[in-house]
């Protein structure tokens, strides 16, 4: 990714900016691409929204999410949000089916404030970014077709793209009858982590790791993203959805596809993507009967604005298996849930090892990655204990990435929110990939899911689950 901030104009769009997912991820990413000097010399910040609200309210918005979510030190929140401000501004949402509205003529006018000197309005960038829930993706998509704010423009949409097989076909249908494929960046934000773009470079660069990628020495690949989280905060929204809808069909998936793709020919668009893609076109579809768990925190349906006896999942862990030569017979472990016994995001693979050695077991063997946070690599081997006798045990060692100097991350908002901007595809996700993905998950959304099992709040999720992860056994926690 580029270092140095982009010369075309530019006016960001940020469809529901009262709500939740903007004033969390959104403009905070924005203020941290300002405060680095990643944006360009001329952009602006329009809000928009069902609610009639002025400029001055949007502009407290702002000031208040940075407060709240920004820069820890109060003197870069609020330099951040004087950024922000002076360049925000406030129009009200275009609706389908209805006259032009403010927002039409807000984009029309900042596209001629911003096109000085050699740029033309029609040289001015729009980014639309879809911070709405995602019942609404296909009402706003045919809002901006029809107000004429596609030409010129790039669209954003949050996960989950679709919520089934058939919403997706008719969400993806509806977006290429208004947008070429280019204009439209489908974000899925663990590809934008850091850490996550370290698998390519651990990796590719590496033939100590590189050459053992592959079922001939890993014995099985585990992706964990567990969360001490409880849902209390967005109940409604979490029965209707549950942890396969929300990680697994999105987020592991993805991850699991960057652990098992293919050396790419290129670190761009153009060739990672359809590495990605391939991975997925491979990902055989969930076996529920053998490779499936889903399980409910205790407690779950005592929770204000849970419905009674629901039988919505808080934790997933599913035994993906990916039928191509490099990891046909090696199991992929995804696994996640709510008020588990730490948080953590991990991908480790575990090692084949011997069975013993002068007659003492090895192992187990492991590549670890952390994703949380700045990432780290741990490397678990075994070792002769210290002492006169020739006994076994294991050694970790451990490489923080933000020890690896000179290097300033960005947060994963900030780093897709950026590609947007210069038009690097590379990290987002492609409707061949999604496609697979949803064939792969459909047998969850059919007539034999499994019912939840209960589960302690604190431990590491139902009992069941750990059967999963042979033959190997070791899984996080231990």
């Amino acid at each position: 990714m580029t270092t140095t901030a982009p010369e075309r104009p530019v006016i960001f769009v940020l469809h529901g900016a009262r709500g939740d997912l903007a004033k969390r991820m959104v403009i905070p990413g924005l203020a941290e691409l300002s405060a680095r000097g990643l944006l360009p010399e001329r952009w602006a910040l329009l809000g928009t929204g069902r609610a009639a609200i002025d400029s001055a309210d949007f502009a407290q918005i702002v000031r208040s999410s940075l407060e709240t979510f920004g820069p820890a030190d109060k003197a870069a929140a609020t330099q951040a949000a004087d950024a922000l401000t002076a360049r925000a501004s406030y129009a009200q949402e275009v609706v389908e089916g209805e006259p032009d509205g403010a927002l039409t003529g807000a984009v029309a006018a900042l596209r001629h404030t911003l096109a000085t000197g050699d740029n033309t309005p029609d040289d001015v960038l729009v980014i639309h970014y879809l911070a709405v829930p995602p019942t609404t993706f296909v009402s706003i998509t045919r809002a901006l077709g029809e107000h004429g704010l596609t030409k010129g423009s790039r669209v954003v949409y949050e996960k989950p793209y679709g919520t089934s097989p058939d919403s997706f076909r008719e969400l993806d249908d509806v977006v290429h009858g208004v947008l070429k494929e280019e204009q439209v960046f489908r974000i899925d934000h663990f590809l934008g982590k850091e850490a996550t773009q370290n698998l390519h470079v651990l990796r590719f660069a590496n033939e100590l790791f590189g050459g053992v990628w592959n079922r001939e020495h890993v014995e099985q690949v585990q992706i964990d993203v567990p969360e001490t989280l409880d849902i209390t905060d967005r109940a409604e929204f979490y029965d209707a959805t549950g942890a396969a809808l929300d990680m697994l069909v999105t987020h592991l998936f993805q991850v699991a596809a960057e652990v098992a793709m293919e050396p790419p020919h290129g670190l761009d668009a153009d060739h990672v993507s359809p590495a990605r893609e391939a991975a997925i076109s491979c990902f055989r579809p969930l076996d529920l009967a053998h490779d499936v768990v889903l399980g409910q925190f205790d407690g779950y349906q005592a929770v204000a604005g849970i419905a009674d006896g629901s039988t919505t999942d808080t934790f997933v862990a599913a035994r993906l298996w990916i039928d191509n030569d490099r990891w046909r017979g090696v199991p992929f472990l995804l696994r996640t849930g709510k008020r588990m016994a730490v948080s953590a995001q991990r991908v480790t693979l575990v090692l084949r090892t011997p069975k013993e050695l002068f007659g003492e077991e090895v192992g187990p063997d492991r590549i670890s990655l952390s994703l949380s946070g700045d990432g780290a690599i741990e490397i678990t081997t075994t070792v002769k204990r210290p002492g006169p006798d020739l006994t076994l045990g294991t050694g970790t060692a451990r490489l923080a990435l933000d020890d690896v100097a000179p290097g300033e991350p960005l947060s994963p908002y900030a780093s897709l929110v950026h590609d947007v901007i210069i038009g690097d595809r590379s990290l987002f996700t492609t409707p061949a990939g999604l496609r697979d993905a949803w064939r792969a998950f459909a047998p969850l959304l059919g007539p034999d899911r499994p019912q939840p099992l209960p589960y302690r709040p604190g431990s590491w999720g139902p009992a069941e689950a750990r059967a999963l992860a042979a033959p190997g056994g070791w899984v996080l926690g231990d």
